[in-house]
């Protein structure tokens, strides 16, 4: 005998999302200023975000371009969970490295760079600020200095004609 349950699974599927959307709606009326100040964008599907924009058929850069041409230089597009400001014009973009360049300089934390590259310390994913300059500064000075760079210049060459040797190898 088998026992009926008053819902079914779509039924079920559709109130969550429908109670989903209704909180998402709330907290959205308590705090109206999140998206004011955001440029114009493309409707959103809620995992997602502007993904299906992009991944429509064209390649992404012509997705961007035709989006751009209907919403505008500059333009925000949600990225699954990322944020992103696309800006389209050249200039515009010039001027927006210009006035936020240690916004745009700055890296992503991750908890990937915070295991591995401990606590990211390292010059590849440290933050933008006094210690990646200083890091930079000794890298540049101490391994990147043109006498380093030259004491190296042989094994650049062995190497190289190894890969050349290799390439040629797998051609035939």
């Amino acid at each position: 005998m088998e026992i009926q349950l008053p819902f079914n699974f779509i039924s079920l599927l559709l109130f969550i999302s429908l109670i989903f959307s209704l909180i998402k709606l709330w907290k959205k009326s308590k705090n109206p200023k999140t998206n004011k100040n955001l440029p114009p964008s493309p409707p959103a599907l809620p995992l997602i975000g502007h993904l299906h924009h992009l991944l429509g058929g064209a390649l992404p850069h012509v997705s961007i371009r035709k989006l751009s041409q209907k919403y505008g230089p500059i333009m925000y597009l949600q990225l699954g969970e990322v944020p992103a400001v696309i800006i389209s014009s050249p200039q515009l973009a010039k001027h927006a490295l210009k006035l936020h360049d240690p916004s745009c300089a700055d890296r992503p934390q991750s908890i990937v760079s915070e295991i591995m590259y401990y606590h990211s310390t390292d010059i590849a994913f440290s933050p933008y600020g006094a210690y990646w300059k200083q890091m930079r500064e000794i890298c540049i000075f101490e391994m990147l200095s043109p006498k380093n760079v030259r004491s190296f210049g042989s094994i650049r060459i062995d190497e190289a004609s190894r890969l050349i040797e290799s390439i040629r190898g797998c051609s035939g």
